[in-house]
């Protein structure tokens, strides 16, 4: 086996810190916070998700039918989503947010965000 020489050694040691503590930083980045909401037989399922603000929600539509998601507050509103289309929204403020589908005003839901 070839001997690495001093030099090499100082090379490859400066090369590798660096890039350890680039890892290290990316490992402390905190990892997204996303819940899913699944929308079938006419239905949003969980009808009540309580989650923490940052945390982004995603509903997907499992019917064969068309559905929004439409905030009774008017903070969030999809397109009509046709079967397996998804809609996100990230919450960044605590509170309550009823939602229904504006095709569908029957169907509800609530997203309660805590601080």
């Amino acid at each position: 086996m070839p001997s690495i020489s001093p030099f090499r050694w100082a090379v490859l040691f400066a090369l590798a810190v660096p890039f350890s503590g680039a890892v290290a930083a990316a490992a402390a980045v905190a990892p997204a916070k996303v819940q899913q909401v699944s929308i079938s037989n006419f239905v949003f399922s969980p009808q009540v998700i309580t989650v923490t603000a940052g945390t982004t929600v995603v509903w997907t539509n499992a019917d064969d039918d068309p559905h929004t998601v439409t905030a009774n507050d008017k903070s969030f509103h999809s397109t009509a989503m046709d079967t397996s289309e998804r809609f996100s929204f990230t919450f960044t403020r605590p509170g309550e947010f009823a939602y229904f589908c504006s095709l569908h005003p029957h169907m509800t839901g609530k997203v309660v965000v805590k601080g």
